[in-house]
């Protein structure tokens, strides 16, 4: 008899490394908060350097009096520990909080990656604190239901074609990606957050516009938005351990984006 019991599986996936499975218990999570009324940056920056969290300030470029700090970390009791005591003093006590701008998501495993940790772990930050890509653009998104209905290669074909535009961009150095899950984090439930990253605004903007003729955007996306465009003032140092394993050199470009 058929055993149909649900069986959680709380591991995240890589592709095999010399025949052996990659999984790990370990992601990194991030959340963007937005504040307005800000008339100085610099107390805001001087906040989140000596709070020696992993983490970026933006400028915003859509309203002037306007700053978001990304905030990144492996265990989110940080957000409800020291993440929380930056945000509940001087300067951010006397700033406006956009809540309708607040993203929250965690890195996670398609089950292709050839270095796991490092994709899970190490890229995102490398990749959100390099100052040579000082550009980004922070937006959430919802399929709908009938794509989660296609089979796994019908899935396959149609984010092959998404990735093929976001590697393109890669390659000559215009943009790279962070991908986030946000099931069950964000207030609007959506399902994804995504983080364009690059060393000029143009060729992120740009690159939203193609994505807008890919089947999945097309066909699949029941909400995108609302969309944070800002610049970084402030970036974290990366950490020793996230440094590139290879020979240093900046995270723009990278390999691949999708």
């Amino acid at each position: 008899m058929k055993d149909d019991r649900f069986v959680a599986d709380l591991l995240e996936h890589g592709g095999a490394v010399k025949g052996e499975p990659q999984t790990l218990d370990v992601r990194l999570f991030f959340r963007l908060l937005v504040f307005t009324r800000c008339t100085a940056v610099q107390p805001v920056v001087d906040a989140v350097r000596a709070s020696g969290l992993d983490a970026v300030v933006y400028a915003d470029l859509t309203d002037p009096y306007g700053v978001g700090v990304l905030v990144m970390a492996e265990d989110p009791e940080v957000f409800a520990g020291s993440a929380r005591d930056l945000f509940v003093r001087e300067p951010f006590t006397a700033l406006a909080p956009q809540p309708a701008l607040t993203m929250v998501g965690r890195t996670y495993g398609a089950g292709r990656e050839p270095d796991l940790e490092d994709w899970l772990l190490h890229k995102p930050r490398r990749h959100a604190l390099d100052p040579a890509c000082p550009w980004a653009i922070w937006y959430p998104l919802r399929r709908l239901g009938s794509f989660n209905r296609l089979s796994r290669s019908e899935q396959g074909r149609i984010m092959a074609e998404h990735a093929l535009i976001g590697r393109a961009y890669g390659e000559i150095g215009k943009a790279v990606d962070i991908r986030l899950e946000c099931h069950g984090l964000d207030r609007d439930d959506h399902e994804f957050l995504l983080g364009l990253i690059g060393p000029q605004l143009y060729p992120l903007s740009k690159l939203v516009k193609d994505m807008r003729a890919t089947r999945q955007t097309s066909e699949f996306i029941q909400t995108m938005g609302p969309f944070f465009v800002g610049r970084a003032i402030y970036q974290a140092p990366v950490p020793e351990r996230s440094r590139r394993r290879s020979p240093t050199r900046s995270s723009c470009p990278p390999s691949a984006t999708s």
